[in-house]
């Protein structure tokens, strides 16, 4: 989602495309190509074809927030997985390097749901898009790497998210005027808040580090990614 990283395009260049009836602002930058498909797999799949379609990279990269798995992982936490999991199937994606497998699941993972992933899983992190993205990438045989940032630990109580997605994009109108009048709701929100802009200030800052492009050798100067 576009405020996930919003630090880092707010001087990229944007345009307006569409792909399978849907439409995408894609930001660019003279190395880069990044769009913001919003919530889930079938999501992330649809802006991963598009932008495969515009910038015919040589690296995709699933971007974003997870959640943590692990107990030592804390808000703020940098994570590229070795290895990428679609818990809705089983099937995984060996990156190579990294650390540790990142699961996706196809619904925001509370409390109860983490440990479960946790132990089914062996992994240390959960998101919902990176297995989506890692299929379409090797489907077009282009390389694939995971990004991810711990936006929520391992025991946080999430607000009811998932109530006020529809197609990929969150109602963030519906979704305030649900928590206003439930006050029970706020000091969680705020904690969500708070936790992700701390979130997306880490991530904008490691996407825009020249030492994140050079630390992947693969990737071809002037090329799109």
């Amino acid at each position: 989602m576009e405020r996930e990283v919003r630090p880092l395009i707010r001087d990229w260049k944007v345009r307006t495309v569409e792909h399978g009836g849907r439409r995408f602002r894609l930001f660019e930058n003279a190395e880069a190509t990044l769009i913001c498909g919003g919530i889930g797999a079938e999501a992330a799949r649809r802006a991963t074809e598009s932008v495969i379609r515009e910038a015919n990279p040589v690296r995709v990269i699933s971007a974003g927030f997870a959640g943590a798995l692990d107990p030592a992982l804390q808000v703020g936490h940098v994570l590229e997985p070795r290895t990428v999991i679609n818990a809705a199937d089983g099937v995984r994606t060996e990156i190579g390097g990294g650390e540790g497998v990142l699961v996706s699941s196809p619904t925001v993972a509370g409390k109860e749901q983490k440990s479960r992933l946790s132990k089914a899983y062996g992994a240390i992190a959960v998101d919902m898009e990176a297995a989506a993205v890692a299929r379409s990438a090797e489907a077009h045989g282009i390389k694939f790497l995971a990004c991810k940032v711990i936006s929520d630990t391992h025991d946080s109580r999430l607000p009811p998210i998932m109530h006020f997605v529809k197609n990929g994009q969150f109602n963030t109108s519906g979704f305030v005027a649900h928590v206003a009048i439930r006050p029970w709701l706020w000091p969680g929100v705020v904690k969500l808040a708070r936790n992700s802009a701390l979130a997306s200030k880490v991530l904008s800052e490691v996407l825009g580090n020249p030492k994140f492009g050079e630390a992947h050798t693969e990737l071809l100067v002037g090329s799109k990614t």
